[in-house]
């Protein structure tokens, strides 16, 4: 890792969702990981980070959903990110960083590793030094599956179990609406239900997509293979994607990882906002997102 002069008094870094438009699991290795072929985007929408010099290493949270991870700051998987860096960086000292926690958890949208992410870019910023993306990937692929993915934060098509990351640079402006029913679903009970493990990849992709109804037309060959068992585990999110799906605007209904967060695709910022402020009317307990891609 190289190092460089300059020094940031204060970082703040957006800890984009990352959002599966399409998550085909395609085996298991002999470890427990998943072996996966999915399409990512990473909306403008996330947590935020905040980070400053400080004597030491400490985390606050604040925020919407900042109660349901409050507890011993070492268990944080931003914390570890943190310790992580300062083991493998000349110039660490410490760092006071605050999270400001706005994406629902347990939510299908890698809210935790978009967090560490964005920790270890901050972290690289107010220290001075320069880790090569090799370098943070590497480092970063420790503390998740999803982490490396959620550093890049680029559409990308991502294999293994999350650790070959081909970003795709051919692709569409447009915009998602984000919706999650605020219920709860647990990673491991959702593969536990997942009878088979050995699905075939994507389809072949096209060079390029032109539109964002060239991409809704390529997804719709595609699927989410943990949308069923999530569904037997929550059958509200069944609602949610019959809900999208009748939208005027929507391209596309699918949910996202393990759930229990739903996504429609539009074409324009405007549409996804129409969409929004619709379901609000009906759903104001909901969580409801629109949001460019």
């Amino acid at each position: 890792m190289t190092t460089e002069a300059t020094k940031h008094a204060r970082v703040i870094e957006l800890a984009r969702a990352k959002v599966n438009l399409a998550l085909h699991i395609t085996g298991q290795r002999s470890d427990g990981y998943h072996m996966l072929d999915s399409l990512v985007v990473f909306p403008h929408i996330g947590d935020e980070i905040s980070v400053k010099p400080a004597s030491r290493l400490s985390l606050s949270i604040a925020g919407q959903f900042a109660e349901k991870i409050q507890g011993d700051p070492a268990d944080n998987l931003i914390y570890k990110a943190a310790q992580l860096l300062t083991e493998h960086v000349a110039s660490a000292s410490g760092a006071r960083i605050e999270l400001d926690k706005s994406l629902p958890v347990a939510a299908g949208i890698g809210g935790g590793s978009a967090d560490a992410a964005a920790t270890l870019r901050a972290l690289a910023k107010i220290w001075g030094t320069c880790p090569s993306s090799a370098d943070l990937s590497r480092l970063s692929l420790s503390l998740g599956a999803d982490v490396p993915m959620c550093l890049e934060e680029k559409p990308a098509r991502i294999r293994g179990i999350g650790e070959v990351i081909e970003p795709l640079p051919a692709f569409p402006s447009g915009a998602i609406v984000l919706v999650n029913p605020l219920i709860e679903v647990a990673t491991p009970a959702v593969f536990n239900a997942l009878l088979e493990k050995n699905h075939p990849p994507l389809p072949e992709l096209p060079d390029g997509f032109k539109s964002m109804k060239d991409l809704a037309s390529w997804l719709k060959t595609c699927r989410n293979d943990l949308q069923k068992p999530a569904i037997a585990q929550a059958s509200l999110i069944s609602t949610v994607l019959d809900i999208l799906a009748s939208q005027p605007e929507t391209l596309l209904a699918r949910m996202s990882g393990s759930g229990a967060t739903c996504f429609a695709l539009c074409e324009s910022l405007s549409e996804a906002q129409a969409i929004a402020a619709r379901l609000q009317e009906h759903h104001g307990n909901w969580w409801i997102k629109p949001a460019r891609i």
